[in-house]
């Protein structure tokens, strides 16, 4: 299997770089759902992990996928700074606000690209069965490249028989990658559904509370984040070895 591991910060890349992930999609504020990362992140990992494919989320906000003509232009100014900056892949998606695919905002973020990978991701899991098998080659006549998915199920595993269509929809012509709610232990029944591609955060919570007394507004944050897990990162790393190719 090819591992894709989600990471917000250079910790996480070395780590995923350290076990073997093939590569791994940089964003910001995991807790939030990824967003896109900035241009010193981008720089930081390459800088730590020279030979790690970074993929790049590219999400302006969080709150669902259906953009206007500002925010799709916003993505299209961050592809571009993406590329420049070094990216290997950009991870892209919109919708229209019937919840179909924005395929015109799909195809200008694609043009600005210019030759980056193409992953459109789990905005995916928004269409219906049906609305999702007749995309698949849709959008890889646009030159999408891999679909992260997980079957429209909150836990992929749930969302294998989908994904099997997906895949066979696919005919080959682009991966369909299964992510979302994703444990070591699923790696297997993806494999045997077909699938070559896995992605998952490996992440766990940090919570930093300062020391008291707190003043009203400090005791009123948030003070966790999301971090990656060494241990788990290092076992989704042997599940994935352990299903290569002999």
């Amino acid at each position: 299997m090819h591992l894709e591991i989600a990471v917000q910060d250079v910790p996480g890349a070395q780590l995923a770089a350290a076990h073997g992930a093939a590569r791994i999609e940089l964003c910001s504020a995991l807790q939030l759902g990824g967003l896109t990362p900035s241009q010193g992140l981008i720089g930081s990992v390459r800088a730590a992990a020279p030979a790690l494919p970074i993929h790049a989320l590219v999400r302006p906000r969080p709150g669902g996928y259906a953009y206007d003509s500002a925010e799709v232009a916003l993505m299209v100014a961050e592809i571009k700074a993406l590329h420049d900056g070094g990216a290997t892949g950009v991870v892209i998606g919109a919708l229209t606000p019937q919840d179909g695919i924005d395929y015109a905002a799909v195809e200008t973020m694609i043009a600005a690209a210019d030759g980056l990978h193409i992953t459109f991701h789990r905005a995916m899991d928004h269409l219906s069965m049906d609305d999702a098998v007749t995309a698949v080659p849709r959008l890889a006549s646009l030159g999408v490249q891999r679909i992260l998915s997980s079957g429209g199920a909150v836990r992929a595993r749930d969302g294998i028989a989908q994904l099997q269509a997906m895949h066979a929809a696919a005919g080959g012509a682009l991966a369909v990658m299964a992510g979302g709610g994703v444990d070591v232990s699923d790696f297997a029944s993806f494999h045997a559904a077909g699938l070559r591609d896995v992605h998952l955060s490996a992440k766990r919570t940090v919570n930093q509370r300062p020391p008291e007394p707190l003043t009203a507004s400090a005791e009123a944050e948030d003070h966790s984040y999301f971090a990656t897990d060494a241990a788990l990162v290092a076992e989704a790393g042997r599940a994935a070895r352990a299903l290569a190719p002999a």
